[in-house]
């Protein structure tokens, strides 16, 4: 005999994305929304020139097991930047509008999927809070040399001059 309840790959409810608003930080946050409210959090940072609309196929495959959230970072896909709130676009006003995001949310872990410019603005927040980190997923997750903040001197110098003493002398911590 057939089991009738729909099992949750098939349940098309959890799979399909609530699309929806939060201010943070002073910006009309944009996201798409899937799967068990009390399910482990899968935050989705998408990049440049993409949105949240890039995770489309993503969003439906992981929402069986996982809460996956899609922001649409500032300046892209539906997310609104009041002309008065004078946003400054770099990877650390990003960062500060994704963990003014994730606070509004009330989210307490998550596992961070990063993919292009999603990347230097999700190591930041990953930085900002490490207890609230469970995993991080890089897909093309470049840390743009502008982005790299005074704690990768060392690195820069051994790029510039590669030696085994700057090497051993420049280890870098997080």
């Amino acid at each position: 005999m057939a089991n009738s309840s729909p099992s949750p790959a098939r349940d098309r409810s959890i799979l399909r994305s609530s699309f929806r608003n939060i201010e943070a930080d002073g910006v009309h946050v944009f996201y798409r929304e899937a799967g068990p409210a009390d399910a482990p959090v899968v935050l989705l940072l998408h990049g440049f020139p993409s949105s949240s609309h890039m995770y489309r196929e993503l969003i439906s495959r992981l929402a069986t097991r996982y809460r996956v959230i899609a922001p649409d970072l500032p300046g892209f896909g539906f997310t609104k930047v009041p002309e008065e709130r004078q946003y400054k676009y770099s990877f650390d006003a990003l960062a500060h509008t994704v963990e003014a995001f994730v606070e509004a949310l009330e989210l307490k872990r998550y596992a961070l999927y990063v993919f292009d410019y999603g990347a230097p603005t999700g190591y930041r927040v990953a930085l900002a809070h490490p207890e609230r980190v469970t995993a991080v997923v890089s897909q093309n997750g470049n840390a743009y040399e502008e982005g790299l903040g005074d704690s990768w001197d060392p690195i820069r110098r051994y790029w510039a001059t590669p030696s085994t003493r700057i090497a051993k002398s420049s280890a870098v911590t997080f």
